[in-house]
């Protein structure tokens, strides 16, 4: 039986987390497949994927979100085939920004300028669907560190947006 890697979390930040990986077998570990989930908004959750070479692994993600809670699962590839998952979860210190405050504006039939408040350096997307249940399951999106963005919609469609 092949065991689940160990996740140690070595150390976090407002917008890092650093975490090692290890087996606690002497299976050969040809390397290992982490998600990182997280909530955006209530709607979305969002998810990274890292592929990582090697047998023990300390890895850094960086540009996160303060105060935001994170789901860190893993697997490692074997010689004999894939591990069962291991979970670990973490939040992120400091003070998670406010919501931006956003105002969208049919500027014709198939473009949206999207404008909103919020801090200066730092990466936005902007999510949007022609229904709740698309705008939670797969809405279009983009990302601007800009407080702006003119985004190009079909015609004859209401679309509801987030940023």
């Amino acid at each position: 039986v092949i065991p689940p890697p160990v996740i140690h979390i070595e150390s976090y930040s407002e917008d890092s987390i650093s975490f090692s990986l290890k087996m606690t077998t002497n299976i050969k570990v040809s390397g290992y497949v982490v998600n990182i989930y997280w909530t955006f908004d209530t709607h979305r959750q969002e998810k990274r994927t890292l592929v990582i070479e090697g047998e023990k692994s300390i890895q850094k993600v960086a540009n996160l979100t303060a105060h935001t809670p994170y789901e860190i699962s893993a697997w490692a590839k074997t010689e004999l085939g894939d591990s069962p998952l291991s979970f670990v979860h973490v939040v992120t210190s400091g003070t998670r920004p406010a919501a931006p405050s956003l105002k969208a504006k049919a500027i014709n039939q198939t473009a949206v300028e999207c404008s909103w408040t919020g801090p200066r350096n730092v990466v936005y997307g902007i999510f949007y669907a022609t229904s709740f249940l698309e705008l939670y399951r797969s809405p279009h999106n983009r990302t601007t560190s800009a407080h702006n963005a003119t985004v190009l919609v079909q015609r004859d469609e209401q679309y509801l947006f987030l940023v």
